[in-house]
């Protein structure tokens, strides 16, 4: 059953208001802007707000403002008495509102705007999802296919995802697709860098004047490349500000994002360069003094039974593996680095390398329910 908040600082509005909607809806009540956006908080996202426009403390145009900025996909219904001109202007520009009814209004035309309201927020919803879905679905197939051809540039990509979205579900935000598909994109502008450029990289070997030059182009081209693509610019937005110093996590969530994505960017850093081990790379990263270091804690380490490293050939590696070892060719050339999760397309991929490669053992880190040959 749909849920609709009904805002008004007078009790017999909210109360007729969830009289009337109690047969076909889930009527919750609040008695004005903050109230509103308390219950907001506990209760989550409703289908449809309807709020009056003249109320202490917070208007309605604040208070739908408010709401479009942290529950976008909730239909914003304003109901007044007040004709003033200024006013619904107010309300349409910086609410956005779906429909402005007047006072008295009546309960027909009510119910009719709390429909249409449902119907536009399952519109909404459903193609949010689509476009997740669409989206998500796209970057990680465009994401195997980099990992198989540059398994150095593109192989943490799986790991940034998986630690980024660890640490923004213990946040408390489970469902971030913004983040996840930023995380997966996090190495597309090492796209453009000589194989032995993006290596120097991954393991912090000094670089030429000329290499770094080049090296500190790579945002610029993932720029380029993803500016252009519709519906995908807060996921652009996070990765440029995770290219930019520490701020405050909880200015948004792209902000949040951002932040997120940094630190588990340099964490995988750390460990794959050799500097530290989990827990020492925590403390390294504490230096930001943010609160999101315990939470990639917890993610990056913190459960020593949870997997388990055993050795196994490099032609029997499984998907969801993570390799401990660099797997070289007899010339040295580095075919994939140590911190490097298994996928299915590389298995694929794989068994190109030739039996010399293949039968070489090499450390695994592997969930420890799951059975290495």
């Amino acid at each position: 059953m749909p849920c609709i908040l009904c805002v008004d600082d007078e009790p017999r509005v909210t109360e007729g208001l969830a009289l009337l909607l109690r047969r076909d809806y889930r009527a919750v009540t609040a008695a004005g802007g903050q109230a509103a956006l308390e219950k907001l908080e506990e209760l989550g996202a409703p289908a449809v707000i309807l709020s009056d426009m003249r109320m202490p403390g917070m208007d309605g145009a604040s208070l739908l403002k408010t709401v479009k900025r942290l529950y976008p996909e909730t239909t914003r219904i304003l109901l007044t008495g007040e004709p003033g001109r200024d006013a619904v202007v107010s309300a349409i520009n910086e609410g956005q509102i779906f429909r402005f009814l007047t006072k008295p209004c009546a309960p027909e035309k009510v119910l009719a705007a709390i429909e249409a309201g449902v119907t536009h927020h399952r519109l909404l919803t459903a193609e949010k999802t689509l476009l997740q879905d669409t989206l998500i679905g796209c970057i990680k197939a465009l994401v195997d296919v980099l990992a198989i051809t540059n398994p150095i540039a593109f192989g943490r990509s799986n790991r940034v995802k998986s630690l980024a979205m660890t640490v923004a579900r213990g946040s408390g935000h489970a469902s971030f697709w913004q983040l996840e598909a930023a995380a997966m994109l996090s190495q597309i502008g090492y796209i453009s860098l000589p194989v032995e450029l993006v290596e120097k990289l991954y393991y912090g070997t000094k670089m030429t004047t000329e290499e770094s030059a080049l090296a500190a182009g790579a945002p610029a081209v993932a720029r380029a490349l993803l500016g252009h693509i519709p519906r995908l610019e807060p996921v652009l937005e996070i990765l440029t500000l995770s290219q930019k110093p520490t701020g405050s996590c909880a200015d948004g969530l792209t902000t949040l994002g951002a932040n997120i994505l940094r630190l588990v960017l340099e964490y995988e850093i750390q460990v794959a360069r050799g500097n530290a081990t989990a827990v020492e790379g925590i403390r390294v990263l504490n230096r930001h003094d943010s609160p999101l270091v315990e939470h990639l804690a917890a993610a990056a380490g913190a459960d020593p039974d949870k997997d388990e490293i055993t050795e196994v050939a490099v032609g029997k590696v499984k998907s969801g593996m993570i390799i401990l070892d660099d797997v070289r060719t007899h010339k040295g050339v580095l075919l994939v680095p140590k911190g490097f999760e298994v996928t299915d397309a590389f298995i694929e991929r794989m068994r190109n390398f030739g039996s010399g490669i293949l039968s070489e053992r090499i450390r695994v880190s592997a969930p420890r329910n799951a059975k290495a040959p």
